[in-house]
């Protein structure tokens, strides 16, 4: 019998916990990751002379200033002691996954050539910050990064809570600031459009396929609303204990946890059964165990 079959009310079976651990998997992501930003570096950051923000962003400003090696090889040569550090404070297999990710970047930027013909400088940066936040935030979804500032920015969130997003606001910030005794300012403009676009493509490919929707019903019928989610909806749910402030009653309120896809059915559901049911939806990002995301552990 498979797993499906053997799976329980509300909880999914055990491969999906288990798929985003595997390393074809992790290998896969890295893999097309490293590729579309090796392209959208080498195809419109470079030939217009953008500062792509991060380590390849310091690298980009070294190459600009000397014009020695490349970019790509400039990038490596930086990474050494970023994953000296990942090898000791992080973990075995994030230092792998991360330096595999580096090396494919490497090679990828040195190997792979596919032009991509746009002049104007503010569509550069437009096409440019979405293929490489795509592409990075791809192989953040694995359990390795992108190396670079990538290593650090990992570890002070793992460890003391800072956010990626602070990392990359200071360092950027200092980059930029050297960058204005080199490159002109409508160039430093275009390079920050390109970041900032970076970056928000990079948070929506990692909340892609996870946002859930926390859902809260108060209803005279929460027992036979629940018996359907259970059954129907194969989805897990819990009572808590309400007082009505009006009515001084106390009754259940019905909280659970669905995708975008299941969230619908559950109106259908709850609606089927209490036209006059009280039906809050919130968003959320997080949502960890059961037969959701596992927690990652780098």
């Amino acid at each position: 019998m498979s797993n499906a079959a053997n799976s329980r009310l509300g909880k999914g079976p055990s491969f999906r916990v288990e798929f985003s651990y595997s390393l074809w998997w992790n290998t896969l992501l890295i893999t097309v990751g490293t590729l579309l930003v090796a392209v959208g570096m080498k195809s419109l950051a470079v030939p217009h002379e953008f500062i792509p923000g991060g380590l390849f962003g310091l690298a980009s400003l070294i190459y600009y200033s000397t014009e020695t090696l490349n970019p790509g090889w400039i990038y490596l040569l930086l990474n050494v002691p970023l994953f000296v550090f990942a090898w000791v404070k992080v973990s075995r297999r994030f230092f792998w996954y991360s330096a595999y990710a580096t090396v494919t970047t490497t090679l990828f930027y040195e190997l792979v050539t596919i032009p991509i013909q746009v002049e104007n400088q503010l569509y550069a940066s437009v096409a440019c910050g979405v293929i490489v936040g795509f592409g990075a935030g791809v192989v953040l979804r694995s359990l390795g990064s992108n190396g670079g500032l990538d290593v650090i920015a990992v570890y002070l969130f793992q460890r003391f809570n800072i956010g990626i997003g602070k990392v990359y606001l200071l360092f950027n910030a200092g980059l930029f600031s050297l960058s204005l005794f080199r490159m002109p300012l409508d160039l430093i403009i275009a390079s920050l459009i390109l970041v900032f676009i970076t970056s928000v493509v990079v948070d929506n490919t990692l909340s892609m396929f996870n946002q859930r929707k926390v859902v809260f019903i108060i209803s005279n019928h929460a027992d036979a609303i629940s018996h359907d989610i259970l059954h129907s909806l194969r989805q897990s749910a819990t009572f808590l204990r309400g007082f009505g402030a009006y009515s001084r009653e106390e009754k259940n309120v019905l909280m659970t946890v669905v995708n975008n896809v299941q969230l619908k059915k559950l109106e259908e559901i709850t609606f089927r059964h209490d036209d006059n049911a009280l039906f809050i939806v919130e968003n959320t990002f997080s949502v960890l165990g059961s037969s959701f995301s596992r927690r990652k552990i780098y």
